[in-house]
This record gives structure tokens, sequence and C-alpha cells, in this order.
């Protein structure tokens, strides 16, 4: 697999990952699966890189990963103090009362129980806000449970905190699962995407990151197109209006 990469320099390297593939190996999978960073090794020839911050396995986008430790680590820092703006887009089941708004909802910590077993499972919440700008919804004549149709929207997310999960979890709160959600989402919505639009994804895309780069100090913004499959779905739902 050849990886879509775009931004390279001496110390940062962006990446558009794939939807179902995963940062790192983890034990739910096959020793042999592939994932980005060892992709990335390969790709770029390289013995050792850096993950800066990542994605879910079922999330799409703009991923930045170091090529060089000091700078990676005033990357993190920078991710910590809030500097890095990020947009992400999904498809939510029903439509908004409002075209835009903000959700201040603190969100309790999710842990790995395998890959930190000594973690306190104990936790209070923690602050967690993520504005949302509604891009368009559509009304599809197909009923779902006990309603003779179905509504949807397509909405921007622009988080303020990183939570993990925080959008999903955010949508989840507002009662508008993200499409595709197998943990937080609405599985008679998602049966019905798999059987009439061939929809086996996770509609949450990383659409871009704003940052300053931590060495020249130059402002970046880096984008990811739509993957062919969601602007395919679109197409499908006239939701193909950026």
């Amino acid at each position: 697999m050849q990886l879509s990469i775009l931004f390279e320099d001496d110390y940062l390297i962006a990446v558009d990952k794939p939807s179902g593939l995963l940062v790192h190996p983890s034990w739910i999978t096959k020793p042999d699966e592939p994932t980005l960073m060892g992709l990335l090794k390969e790709q770029f020839n390289a013995e050792k890189l850096h993950t800066i911050h990542r994605l879910d396995r079922a999330t799409s986008g703009v991923m930045l990963v170091g090529k060089e430790i000091e700078s990676s680590k005033r990357m993190q820092e920078q991710f910590q103090a809030r500097g890095v703006k990020k947009e992400y887009e999904c498809l939510v089941r029903g439509w908004f009362d409002e075209t835009q708004g903000r959700i201040e909802h603190a969100l309790v910590p999710k842990y790995d129980k395998f890959a930190d077993p000594l973690a306190s499972q104990d936790k209070e919440a923690k602050e967690a806000v993520t504005d949302f700008k509604v891009m368009g919804q559509i009304e599809l004549g197909i009923p779902v449970g006990r309603y003779s149709s179905s509504r949807y929207s397509r909405v921007a997310c622009f988080p303020h905190t990183g939570r993990k999960h925080q959008i999903r979890r955010h949508m989840k709160h507002l009662l508008h699962p993200i499409i595709g959600d197998t943990k937080y989402g609405e599985g008679r919505h998602n049966r019905m995407f798999r059987e009439q639009f061939n929809l086996h994804r996770l509609v949450l895309l990383a659409r871009s990151i704003q940052f300053t780069h931590p060495v020249t100090e130059e402002p970046l913004s880096i984008h990811a197109d739509i993957p062919r499959d969601i602007e395919q779905l679109y197409d499908n739902l006239g939701l193909n209006k950026s």
C-alpha cells in the first residue's frame, strides 16, 4: 500500500490515513496486519518515526508524524497547549435545530484494559469542547425502524480539546450518532447504509489541520480530499456541496 503524502520536510510528514488502517499494532489484530507507522517506515526507508497524535482506526484523513524527536516533542506540546486547529466532518443521523453551535460536555477518559491494565478506571470527567456547523441536510424516503423516512446531516466539527473518541461521543450526546459508528452509533441506520449504499466504514473524516511549524515557526494549513467512496455517497445523497 502506497500512502498519500500531503506534506513532507526534514521534520514532519502529513499523511492521508485511510479508514480501517491502524496507526500502531494492536493486541486485537494479527501480527502481520499492516499499520500506518509500519507502512510509512517502509515508504520513507526510516528506522524510526514518531507519533505526534492519533486517529481512530475507522477515521480517515490528515495525520502528522514526526521524523525527528525534538521537533516531534514540540509539536506534541503545541497539541497539549491547544495551539493546533483541526477540522473534521461527519455524516450523522437526524436534523439539527440550529445550523451551528458548541458542545460543552465533559467526557470520562477511556482506557484500554489490555494496553494499560493498571490504569485507574475511576476517573472524573474532563472538559471537552467541540464546535459544529451543519453543511447540508437530506431526507430519504427509506424507512428505518418505525419511521417511513429518515433524515441525515453532513456536519463540520472543530474540536478544541482532544479527548478519546470526542467527536463520536459528542455527536451521540446530541442524539445525532455518526453513520457507520459501530461503538456509539445506531445499528438500524448503519445497517440501512450498508444495504442501500454499500457503506462499510465510519463517516468521520479529518479534513484539515493548522499549526505552527516546530522549527521554522511558519504557519501551515494541510488539507485532505474527501475519499472517493464518501464522495460517491454524498453524490448519491445529494450532499456533495462542500
